[in-house]
């Protein structure tokens, strides 16, 4: 086994440090999302309440993203997903104080902590495939980006269901303390395994050139604001809460089903080039972007309609959201490719961090939104919202290159 790693090539070798961590750091990632909704859930914490729960956490993850790219072009990607490494393990380890010290000041700084450590680790992990991948192979990129993309979004649903399974059986604290530990050893690993100045740029960017001058990073980078809003706006608060109060479901009902809905758009995500263009030979554009989150559109308005009208709500919700988890994971996995293949040579990682600070301002405006809309009007209310974003989406990438062909 050791010698078939050493005949690896070393860019090879790289990429698989790169994707473990981002799998460890996903999978706990995952599990502490799980483990904060349904815990103060439990709780009897308001759905609004638990969304504000993960404000920071998103918003610092808009933040992190704008200047985290800058700050890997100049430190290099090794150092930055280090630090998101060891961030994470200092935001699990603040959730291991006394119960009557987890407060909702408290919880929004510890996941304030996880998402700029969420951020930095997936901007290093995207922007490291662009530097490892040979130039002028789209294919390769598109193939690479689409493994890293969909195993992430896989392990990120087995984590919800570690998250579930580990609140049940552990506790809350416990469960904590675990994924804190085995992190810390994933970091550890990586401070030295990791090839230092990769993807450092080769001239020191300016701090006023983090946002981006690409028309077609912008355009991408805010079709991606709305697309991500779209998901979120239902899916981080609103169902898992409809789940347990609506259909009654317990811990392990509702973390196992949204874990195998998440590892399955995992799997989509990781064969999305099949979809979009590989077997014809040629790689996906701006004309696949548009026509992919079409199709996407009026499914959240088909389950909106048939829980208002009380048309078979349950089998109407859960078969909706297993297809539009199914069209939603191509949708993302072409989108990773276009932002890495738009993505500058000589410093990607600006380019990609830009791009991934609007999809965190989709998720965050997402996050608030379904925490709101759900106590106020009902998860019908969510969906309605969720159709709207997509047609936004789609509205935007018209503008992307080679939409017009």
């Amino acid at each position: 086994m050791i010698s078939a790693v050493r005949q690896l090539t070393p860019a090879l070798r790289q990429y698989l440090i790169v994707t473990g961590n981002y799998w460890a750091f996903t999978l706990t990632d995952g599990a502490l999302r799980m483990l904060v909704v349904l815990h103060f859930h439990q709780l009897g914490y308001s759905p609004l309440e638990i969304a504000l729960l993960f404000l920071f956490y998103e918003f610092f993850g808009v933040l992190t993203n704008l200047l985290g790219g800058w700050l890997g072009a100049r430190i290099g990607l090794n150092r930055t997903m280090n630090i998101g490494l060891g961030l994470q393990v200092v935001a699990l380890g603040m959730l291991l104080v006394p119960a009557a010290m987890l407060t909702v000041p408290w919880v929004m700084l510890a996941q304030a902590l996880s998402g700029i450590a969420k951020d930095l680790n997936k901007m290093s992990a995207k922007s490291s495939v662009k530097q490892l991948v040979p130039a002028n192979a789209e294919g390769a990129l598109y193939k690479w980006v689409a493994i890293l993309t969909g195993s992430k979004n896989a392990l990120k649903g087995a984590g919800f269901f570690l998250g579930g399974v580990l609140l049940s059986l552990l506790g809350f604290q416990s469960a904590v303390l675990v994924m804190a530990a085995a992190l810390g050893v994933v970091w550890l690993l990586s401070l030295v395994s990791l090839k230092e100045e990769l993807g450092k740029a080769k001239n020191k960017p300016k701090f006023s050139q983090i946002f981006s001058k690409s028309p077609a990073v912008n355009y991408l980078s805010a079709a991606r604001m709305f697309l991500f809003g779209a998901r979120d706006v239902w899916f981080v608060v609103a169902l898992p809460v409809y789940l347990a109060s609506t259909f009654g479901w317990d811990h392990w009902s509702v973390g196992g089903f949204l874990a195998l809905w998440v590892i399955a758009y995992g799997v989509i995500q990781s064969v999305a080039p099949y979809f979009t263009g590989k077997r014809s030979g040629r790689v996906p554009g701006g004309r696949e972007a548009f026509l992919w989150v079409s199709g996407l559109v009026m499914l959240p308005v088909i389950i909106a309609l048939s829980l208002t009208n009380n048309v078979y709500p349950q089998t109407a919700l859960l078969a909706g959201l297993l297809l539009f988890g199914g069209v939603f994971a191509i949708n993302s996995s072409l989108h990773s490719y276009l932002i890495v293949s738009y993505a500058r040579e000589d410093g990607a990682s600006m380019d990609v961090g830009f791009y991934y600070m609007a999809n965190a301002m989709g998720r965050l405006i997402g996050t608030v939104l379904s925490g709101y809309l759900f106590q106020v009007a009902g998860l019908t209310a969510c969906l309605w919202i969720s159709a709207l974003f997509l047609a936004i989406a789609a509205a935007i990438s018209l503008l992307l290159p080679g939409s017009e062909s």
